[in-house]
């Protein structure tokens, strides 16, 4: 669990460092500029050297997308662009949602992991946000212990249950079943089970 406390900052400090950030284009905020501040400190005291580069980019709910991924959307016979900068999308100066960059260009609902193609700095080409989507979901059921992939799954689904006791079909009639019936066939939920 991430536990928060408050730090007393002299004014003057605060407000330079709100203008600063305020005059940056990935719109960094102050909780992380103090957080990265007060790490670099740390490093500087200790003498040590940081255990590795601060991972900056943007996390689209499962997929991460670092710093330097571009991403790219097809509208009216063009290409239109946006840029991970930091830890924010910016398409034409201002930053964005994956969805709002999707939907900027048709002014219509459209689905960012179908219509968005990323190409992040390790890749060498262009890839379909739902596909990279569809990898990181199977690479995490691929880690957690005694999962099975949605393929597996489905066929283990298929397969006839050895444990679970058989029922014999009700062939009874059951109450109301002599009603008249107003849809063309009799489909009871049972039959499927």
């Amino acid at each position: 669990m991430l536990t928060r406390v408050t730090v007393e900052i002299p004014q003057d400090l605060l407000l330079k460092l709100l203008g600063y950030l305020k005059t940056r284009r990935d719109q960094c905020s102050v909780d992380r500029a103090t957080t990265e501040a007060l790490w670099a400190w740390l490093f500087a005291q200790s003498g040590e050297a940081p255990t590795g580069p601060a991972m900056r980019g943007y996390q689209w709910k499962m997929l991460f997308l670092p710093e330097g991924t571009c991403l790219r959307s097809w509208s009216h016979g063009e290409h239109n662009y946006a840029r991970v900068v930091g830890d924010s999308i910016i398409h034409d100066g201002r930053s964005v949602t994956p969805n709002q960059f999707a939907r900027s260009f048709e002014c219509t609902v459209r689905n960012a992991w179908r219509d968005l193609y990323i190409k992040r700095p390790e890749d060498k080409k262009w890839q379909l946000a739902s596909r990279l989507r569809a990898q990181v979901l199977a690479e995490e059921a691929e880690t957690k212990p005694g999962h099975m992939s949605p393929a597996s799954a489905r066929k283990a689904s298929k397969l006839p249950q050895a444990d679970a006791p058989t029922q014999p079909r009700c062939s009874e009639p059951m109450p109301g079943w002599d009603l008249p019936e107003r849809r063309k066939y009799r489909i009871r939920l049972k039959d499927f089970e």
